[in-house]
């Protein structure tokens, strides 16, 4: 697939893409808005050190950062709770063929048939959610719950955002406050793409379009390949500038 023809070239830049249930062409076309505004939240993504030593998981500076962009645009987060009315319509004759009655005769509704089900942000008919650092099962939950709301109808495609792999380079390196390696903290049973796709691999998301989002390293100030060019470059000339 052309991601070029649907992303901001600097987003490719720094972030990856992976769109399932054609989630990308629904997103640019038929909610260019919603996605224009999103676009916009990850182009003004920046981490530094600090808020990848800060502990708390998604509760760290970085969702925040999301919240300060899309709360503006009308984002809120949602949780929706729903019963389920079961009507038993009988046939007006005895026979197999007849004719179905226009009332039924017995009415029994499920409560709580659906309930629990949040979403981070939810706008128009696009949903998004952040999972930076939780337990990796949380995709379960993110994925059951915008399934839910696609088959309900309530929204047309969903964007999850996390961590991408290639910010191990810059956790098996960084040290925390402590002097312990950041990547004791961002294991591997956390949130990170590779938990994530093959959820969306083997359909966890049912029907819903999916558009997963990772965060590259060339998000975190000091890093991404501008960043090694220069180092490398100037290594060459004893670490003096040119």
């Amino acid at each position: 697939m052309e991601h070029r023809k649907y992303i901001e070239q600097g987003l490719l830049e720094r972030f990856e893409f992976h769109s399932y249930g054609h989630a990308l062409e629904i997103l640019h076309e038929a909610f260019p808005m919603e996605w224009r505004e999103l676009q916009e939240c990850l182009g003004k993504l920046w981490i530094t050190l600090a808020d990848l030593k800060k502990v708390g998981g998604n509760e760290t500076p970085i969702p925040k950062k999301f919240d300060h962009v899309l709360y503006p645009y009308g984002w809120r987060e949602i949780r929706i709770s729903g019963d389920l009315v079961v009507k038993k319509y009988p046939r007006k004759t005895a026979q197999r063929r007849g004719r179905f009655a226009e009332e039924p005769y017995e009415v029994e509704t499920i409560e709580g048939y659906i309930d629990g089900h949040n979403i981070d942000f939810l706008k128009n008919r696009v949903a998004f959610d952040l999972e930076w650092n939780s337990k990796d099962q949380t995709f379960d939950r993110d994925l059951l719950a915008m399934r839910t709301y696609f088959d309900c109808g309530l929204i047309d495609v969903g964007v999850i955002v996390t961590r991408s792999e290639k910010l191990n380079d810059i956790f098996k390196k960084e040290k925390d406050d402590r002097g312990q390696p950041l990547m004791k903290k961002y294991g591997a049973s956390t949130t990170w793409m590779g938990k994530l796709i093959y959820r969306l691999e083997s359909r966890r998301n049912g029907g819903c379009p999916i558009l997963a989002i990772g965060i590259g390293k060339e998000c975190v100030e000091g890093y991404g390949r501008l960043n090694e060019y220069y180092t490398g470059f100037t290594g060459i000339y004893g670490g003096k500038e040119v």
